[in-house]
């Protein structure tokens, strides 16, 4: 419920927020009694029994045109609506409107952002010095787990990505019981949820002296994040963003091997928008908090993928992840 948390403050897994001109009201049950109180900034109604019966009563009283998030619920949810508030009352779509607000952190929002971020860099670096050949993925990914819940985390914002060896091309590769092997590339994709805000950042390390292929292929990729990064600034299209990475990996013969957009949105979700893609229509603004991740990926070989979170300012972008983005040889 991320956009009843923005407009709210209510972080409860149960909650239905009536929006009118003058106030809001927020729709819960009994278990949220106590944390709605705390965190909710408008009118509160503690329902014993169906919150949208509650919600569908109270609105059918009140308003004779109804906007639902035509997106955010199902379609059972929709068809509920309609019969609830009558022919009295008229029901609107309105998709996406809360979610192109979002899109624009406020300074408090960002500062969230940046600690998450800041966590998530200090985990991957207590985590990787812990990594061993004959280490599994699944072990691997449960030392970044731990160390973000050690620092403070209440989650990982996704499920933490470790891929080894070959494994490493594929882009959501999940991780396995597949072990870490001295002459590899291990692949790491992780995030931290902050107090409700996300980070999102990838790097790249080696079990041993990377050959000089990897070598060549690992440099391609980080220059494309470099040129991807260099034309962020507000009024610039996101797809301009997106073509910038992949510009310059065509360069390299590789830009057939990226095979995703270059970035989306980070907040309260992990993904949301701006989507920084070759067919986006989103135009960058100061405030939005995008990642920046191109990837190159050879099936049955190798893969590298380098993000971060960054946030667009007046002056381009400022990256908030600001962990080392040379190539790590671990010790094999």
């Amino acid at each position: 419920m991320p956009n009843v948390r923005y407009l709210s403050g209510f972080s409860g897994s149960n909650g239905l927020l009536f929006v009118q001109h003058h106030r809001s009201t927020l729709f819960t049950d009994p278990r949220y009694d106590l944390q709605a109180h705390e965190e909710a900034d408008c009118a509160l109604r503690i329902v014993s029994g169906s919150t949208w019966e509650a919600l569908w009563k109270f609105a059918a009283r009140r308003a004779k045109r109804v906007a639902l998030e035509g997106d955010r619920v199902s379609h059972q949810e929709w068809m509920q609506a309609a019969g609830k508030l009558g022919r009295g009352a008229k029901l609107v779509s309105l998709d996406g409107a809360v979610d192109r607000m979002r899109m624009v952190k406020s300074p408090a929002e960002v500062d969230a952002i940046r600690a998450s971020a800041r966590l998530c860099v200090q985990a991957f670096l207590q985590a990787v010095r812990r990594f061993r050949p004959g280490m599994t993925e699944n072990e691997a990914a449960a030392e970044i787990d731990y160390r973000m819940r050690r620092l403070g985390a209440s989650g990982a914002a996704f499920e933490t990505i470790v891929a080894a060896g070959a494994r490493a091309a594929l882009p959501h590769a999940r991780p396995g019981v597949d072990r870490l092997a001295a002459g590899q590339p291990v692949l790491i994709d992780m995030g931290a949820n902050l107090g409700g805000y996300m980070s999102d950042m990838t790097r790249v390390v080696h079990l041993g002296a990377p050959p000089r292929k990897f070598a060549r292929l690992y440099q391609a990729v980080l220059e494309a994040q470099q040129a991807a990064l260099e034309a962020i600034r507000p009024g610039v299209e996101a797809r301009q963003v997106d073509g910038a990475a992949r510009r310059t990996l065509k360069k390299h013969g590789l830009n057939r091997f990226f095979t995703h957009s270059t970035g989306h949105g980070v907040g309260l979700e992990i993904h949301e928008g701006p989507r920084i893609g070759a067919k986006s229509k989103d135009t960058l603004e100061a405030g939005m908090v995008i990642t920046v991740e191109p990837g190159v990926y050879l099936a049955g070989e190798a893969g590298v993928r380098i993000e971060d979170t960054v946030v667009v300012t007046t002056a381009g972008a400022e990256i908030l992840t600001p962990a080392a983005k040379e190539l790590v040889v671990l010790e094999s």
